[in-house]
């Protein structure tokens, strides 16, 4: 091998901390991303508090994981951990505690207690004023104040970790951040944050798999917002299926879940219909909803594998790989966005668009006042109501029986000539969205 010459050349503290500060987080995700640590911990309870105090402003996030002694804590706040993830660890790259906290504010504080046979509460911080300052990779022992007095206060009784995010820059307005505008702004921020938990952690909460999990906003419980309504005794279950995964010498497994909501007739409730329907609402939450170790990580839409339609909103799938197949999926820093390998969308294809055919079908016999045709149907003589009638589910049932018999794309490419070549007929069939 030919030597060569080689310089070490360190990468600026200063500029990238601060580009690491723009990767991509909001304020619920980056809340999650810090509840993976607790996850990861062995945490039973988590606790966001999110105070406003105009420029004092702060957020504590406490829980009663199995803490960690100094050196582990000054690992925690280097960026790119040394820590080995082990399968299942919610963490990746060593940086979601930084990257997440700094993304937010600009001094991230963390108190920990190993163990209830230690009394010792350490605690580090990471100011990013002081990285500018020095233009090195640096985390300080903060002075004793009462806000890590309170810290400690929580610690007093048992192991744990308490997170403090202050000098909120990126939470509250540059101008008037002491005005009631601010204060809104605060208020709003731990309620999205709560119904962004109650969905990624949905399964944690409910206590599926052994985890026993309770987290709280503001001291007021999360509840779960499972997207499969599980309560829902007119749910329908399609049978799930499992994929072997393989990309290079990658290797695992990948197990597909599919659900047909029912109607809002038929749902148990109007008010839990309208809970169901999800922050993005009944048309965006159809879709895929990818699960990474049990933590939902990405949501709505189909993933490039088909449009997102209205007479499809009532289907959704889940989609669950474990940690050993992260870098198959591409999952990235904030664990918000995933990739599907072109191996797996070719397996999932025919069993997602075998859902949303009977999704339609199912849209389709669902009473609907405002539906214009159905009420021009109904003027028409008996005779032609019934031929009216057949003529729609016949593409349904068309599209049915392509997917039965595995011509379900040769079936696509007749349509999409069908709608350029006689779009009424198209129309009639159902067959024109």
């Amino acid at each position: 091998m030919v030597s060569r010459s080689w310089f070490e050349v360190p990468p600026s503290a200063a500029r990238l901390t601060g580009s690491l500060r723009d990767i991509g987080y909001d304020f619920p995700t980056a809340v999650a991303d810090i509840v993976d640590n607790s996850i990861s911990a062995g945490a039973k309870r988590v606790d966001v508090l999110i105070e406003f105090d105009g420029l004092g402003s702060r957020v504590f996030i406490v829980d009663d994981g199995v803490g960690m002694k100094p050196r582990a804590l000054e690992e925690a706040l280097r960026f790119g951990s040394r820590r080995k993830y082990q399968q299942g660890d919610l963490g990746r790259y060593g940086l979601g505690l930084k990257t997440a906290s700094l993304s937010q504010c600009r001094s991230v504080t963390v108190a920990t207690r190993s163990s209830t046979a230690s009394t010792s509460v350490h605690t580090r911080e990471l100011d990013f004023d002081l990285i500018e300052e020095w233009d090195q990779w640096v985390v300080a022992k903060p002075p004793r104040d009462v806000v890590l007095d309170r810290c400690r206060g929580w610690l007093a009784e048992s192991a744990g970790t308490v997170v403090v995010w202050r000098n909120l820059d990126r939470v509250l307005p540059e101008k008037r951040p002491e005005g009631g505008w601010a204060r809104r702004r605060l208020e709003s921020l731990a309620v999205k944050t709560a119904e962004h938990l109650g969905a990624v952690f949905h399964r944690h909460l409910e206590g599926a798999k052994g985890h026993q999990l309770v987290i709280t906003v503001n001291g007021e419980k999360v509840r779960p917002w499972n997207p499969f309504a599980p309560e829902e005794r007119h749910r329908q279950d399609l049978p799930p299926l499992r994929f072997e995964v393989q990309v290079g010498e990658l290797c695992g497994s990948v197990t597909l879940r599919r659900y047909i909501l029912p109607t809002r007739e038929k749902f148990s409730t109007p008010e839990e219909f309208d809970r169901l329907s999800g922050p993005l609402n009944w048309n965006r939450q159809q879709g895929l909803y990818v699960y990474r170790a049990d933590r939902l990580v990405q949501w709505g839409g189909w993933a490039g594998i088909r449009g997102i339609d209205e007479h499809t909103k009532l289907a959704r799938a889940s989609i669950d790989f474990d940690t050993d197949l992260d870098s198959v999926f591409n999952i990235d820093v904030a664990k918000m966005r995933v990739t599907l390998p072109p191996s797996l969308r070719q397996l999932v294809e025919p069993a997602v668009n075998e859902l949303c055919v009977l999704a339609n079908g199912a849209y389709r016999k669902a009473p609907r006042k405002a539906d214009k045709e159905r009420l021009t149907r109904l003027a028409m003589p008996r005779e032609e109501q019934l031929v009216a009638g057949a003529v729609e589910t016949a593409g349904v049932a068309l599209r049915t029986a392509a997917m039965l018999a595995g011509e379900y794309a040769a079936l696509t490419r007749i349509i999409d000539q069908l709608r350029l070549t006689d779009p009424e007929s198209a129309r009639l069939l159902g067959l024109h969205r």
